[in-house]
């Protein structure tokens, strides 16, 4: 990592599950509520979590169109639970359809209203996110995320990473990659947006990218920010100081 200007950023553009929303907390207390009890409800919780990023990147590489997230969410718990001696009858359609709208209502981690509040009184404050328009607002509104716009996979048309949907953001809000920053608790979502010039910062959150080696993280991205110890004033807060907002 070295010293990157940041002083004639316009947008800043942010992922939205796990940079900036708690899936983790908000999954939990859905299982919690599920029939046996005896499984452990984080396990599952980060098993569902990594099968969907293996399923749209598998969906991605073989150049298939996105689908809609909840039946992705749907096809990725009905093979968990089945793996895990879970029947249909034993979990119905019904608490299934619970579960994957669970992933609907999040919560915000405690850095990020006060951080995007403050970094959108001095810029462009936008979600580009795989998924759909819906899960999008049903997020940010559940959250309470102040956000002036939000980008879907669905809207776009395309998957992240792929570099055409940050080129495609980027038109939107007519701003030049130099002029815009990613903000992502994923390391292969800054890698993508710094290819096509993009500035990067990488928020560190307790429950993203497990496999990653933050070392090389740290050397790649312009800022690396650690949000792991879940205060008001670390991750998007800290953002804000750094860019003077």
């Amino acid at each position: 990592m070295v010293h990157v200007d940041f002083s004639n950023t316009r947008s800043l553009i942010f992922d939205l599950m796990g940079t900036c929303a708690d899936w983790n907390t908000s999954i939990l207390r859905a299982l919690e509520r599920s029939p046996r009890t005896e499984l452990s409800h984080q396990e599952l919780a980060a098993a569902w979590r990594a099968g969907f990023f293996a399923e749209i990147h598998a969906r991605f590489e073989a150049g298939l169109a996105a689908e809609d997230i909840d039946v992705t969410h749907r096809r990725v718990l009905d093979r968990l639970l089945g793996e895990r001696g879970i029947s249909i009858a034993e979990w119905d359609d019904a608490e299934r359809h619970r579960l994957v709208r669970a992933w609907h209502e999040q919560t915000a981690w405690r850095d990020a209203r006060d951080g995007i509040s403050r970094l959108g009184k001095c810029f462009d404050t936008v979600v580009l996110a795989n998924g759909t328009t819906r899960l999008q607002l049903d997020i940010v509104r559940s959250a309470g995320l102040p956000f002036h716009s939000l980008f879907s996979s669905q809207l776009l048309g395309l998957t992240k990473p792929d570099p055409r949907i940050y080129r495609r953001a980027l038109e939107l809000l007519d701003v030049s990659p130099d002029d815009a920053v990613m903000v992502a608790a994923h390391a292969y979502d800054l890698r993508a947006a710094k290819a096509i010039g993009m500035k990067t910062v990488y928020i560190q959150r307790a429950t993203e990218d497990p496999e990653e080696d933050m070392a090389k993280v740290r050397s790649e991205v312009d800022l690396f920010i650690d949000g792991r110890d879940g205060t008001p004033t670390c991750g998007l807060v800290e953002l804000a100081r750094h860019l003077n907002a």
